[in-house]
């Protein structure tokens, strides 16, 4: 930098004096990592992950990710590619992880939750587990899995409350939104509590399934009880061999819509028992108990009936007892989306990684469940280690049902179900508000459960894949709060958007991003010192950089010898060094 004539020159050649700096370059984002936990990932558009891990191996990553999101890719990759693969990994020294299918592992689906598909996702996960463990059979190969596929978890603006939730009917499996807005009539609480809200919900819905039951009810006495006198009498008549009249006939009709209606409210009764039997509390349940010994020996008097009047009867008193005490009860078939998702998608996790660990033992592969975009379930560090955490305690209690020591089925579980972190996931919390140091907050979060980190920046907007140093993720904080388990951690770069636009491998540019060093004693020179560098350290000795017309003009070197020699000067008129005799 030179000051002259009120101007200052700075910076006029790239590389100067601060090249030598280990912190040189904008790009760097002031976090060192070594080059050989850097990785990357096959295309997943492809079923060819042959192809695509020796192409990538080119770039000399030690690492390669087989991404195969789409659940079709992944059923379409022939079992002969991974074992080609697996000696692909011992040839070269390669470290393989995997990036399973994207499931919706609570069982929810668009149209609902049902048990038939948690089990179904279950199923399809192990398999790729099951896979996978192919490509190591002798190692602990991570598989990722997203936490979620297309639950929304909702997310407060910052300094703001939420203004809705999610709230699953645990029996139909449909998802509504729950208003958390202020509420401005008398009497209603000001602040609203979403426990309180769902609470409302299902007492409200449970008296509206109390009153259609009573509904019917009321409509089957009623015109029972205006038509039984009637239609006994035609009965009468007709025992006699008489004729009945009209209005004996009318009787029989009514008195036969009124049986009908009965029936409904007692079908329903049947139903909303089961229903407040399941979703109740303990204390409920007891109450339910009671009353299902109390009509014990009316239902069975019901089915020994002699005729239509005393079944009627015994029918009654069974509703009218049963709509007493279904008021008595308030389930809860409503529930949090959040927490039903939670329990059936740590019920899945855990069930998969037990599995696996019962049939491949030390050799399982680690489920590593990754955070995904900011907005779906389970994608905040603090919720999802809720997530990993009651997978884990699921899975211990599976083992120790099996005879397995506790101690022991603790540990397997922490050794098998972890977090693959996103950080570029993360970082979409910006688009709420928040800022970087939430977002390192939340990385603190996950810090005792991170197996795998996959890296891709991006400005927190939409759901873009840049290399480090391109965006603004706060990659050098995160992964100094991660410590150790940052370092340990394979980092796998995801830049599609990157491939997408520019073309080239990522890999130089997140090297220069994170100051990996050239050489492999993990010292400088650093890979973002080369910007600095003539012509680019990495774009070797190409171009003018001996230009001939140097030696020409200042009479270095042998140009001005015969070619025979070694100039560039032919040898003429006889030359002493020609080979021919001097003219």
């Amino acid at each position: 930098m030179a000051k002259k004539g009120g101007y200052t020159i700075s910076d006029i050649y790239q590389g100067g004096y601060s090249s030598l700096n280990p912190s040189y370059g904008d790009v760097f984002t002031g976090y060192h990592v070594g080059a050989g936990s850097l990785g990357l990932t096959t295309d997943p558009r492809t079923a060819n992950v042959l192809q695509e891990a020796s192409a990538k191996l080119s770039t000399g990553v030690k690492q390669i990710e087989l991404s195969a999101i789409q659940p079709e890719i992944f059923e379409s990759i022939p079992k002969q590619q991974l074992k080609e693969i697996n000696r692909l990994s011992k040839l070269t020294g390669v470290d393989i992880s995997v990036h399973g299918p994207v499931i919706e592992a609570s069982g929810v689906t668009r149209e609902g939750f049902s048990e038939s598909n948690r089990e179904s996702a279950e199923r399809q996960m192990a398999l790729a587990v099951e896979r996978s463990h192919e490509i190591n059979p002798k190692g602990n190969i991570p598989v990722t899995f997203h936490s979620s596929a297309i639950i929304p978890q909702a997310i407060p603006q910052k300094e703001k409350k939420l203004e809705e939730a999610y709230a699953i009917n645990a029996e139909s499996g449909s998802v509504i939104r729950v208003p958390l807005k202020k509420k401005e009539f008398p009497g209603e609480k000001k602040e609203i509590n979403i426990q309180e809200e769902i609470k409302t919900i299902n007492r409200d819905q449970w008296s509206e399934n109390i009153r259609g039951m009573l509904y019917y009810a009321d409509r089957g006495e009623e015109a029972i009880n205006q038509a039984q006198l009637l239609a006994r009498s035609a009965e009468a008549e007709r025992k006699a061999g008489r004729e009945v009249t009209a209005a004996e006939k009318r009787a029989e009709s009514i008195l036969e819509h009124g049986r009908t209606f009965l029936d409904d409210s007692y079908r329903q009764l049947r139903g909303l028992f089961e229903i407040g039997y399941k979703h109740s509390s303990d204390q409920e349940k007891k109450i339910l108990e009671e009353y299902k010994k109390k009509i014990g020996p009316k239902v069975e008097q019901l089915k020994k009936a002699k005729d239509n009047y005393e079944y009627v009867e015994t029918q009654k008193e069974i509703i009218e007892e049963g709509i007493k005490v279904l008021r008595k009860v308030e389930p809860q078939i409503f529930k949090p989306l959040d927490i039903f998702a939670k329990e059936k998608s740590a019920q899945t996790f855990a069930n998969v990684a037990f599995n696996s660990y019962k049939e491949f033992q030390d050799d399982s592969p680690i489920i590593s469940i990754e955070n995904p975009p900011a907005g779906a379930a389970f994608s905040t560090g603090e919720e999802l280690k809720k997530l990993v955490d009651e997978a884990r305690k699921k899975f211990t209690e599976k083992a120790v049902q099996e005879g397995i020591d506790e101690g022991e089925a603790k540990r397997a579980a922490e050794k098998l179900i972890g977090v693959t972190w996103d950080v570029g996931h993360i970082n979409m919390l910006r688009k709420y508000g928040y800022k970087a140091e939430d977002i390192i907050k939340e990385t603190e979060a996950v810090k005792p459960f991170v197996k795998h980190i996959h890296l891709s920046d991006n400005f927190g907007g939409e759901h873009t894949e840049l290399p480090m140093g391109m965006g603004n993720v706060p990659i050098k904080e995160m992964l100094e709060k991660l410590g150790k388990k940052g370092e340990e951690a394979k980092k796998i770069i995801e830049a599609g958007n990157w491939w997408q636009h520019f073309k080239t491998p990522p890999v130089k540019e997140t090297l220069e991003a994170f100051g990996s060093p050239i050489y492999a004693m993990q010292m400088a020179p650093y890979w973002n010192q080369t910007l600095g560098f003539q012509q680019a350290y990495y774009g070797g000795l190409s171009g003018q950089w001996l230009p001939q017309v140097n030696y020409e003009t200042f009479g270095a070197g042998f140009f001005q010898l015969p070619m025979e020699l070694g100039g560039q000067r032919q040898g003429t008129q006889g030359g002493r060094m020609s080979g021919r005799p001097m003219e």
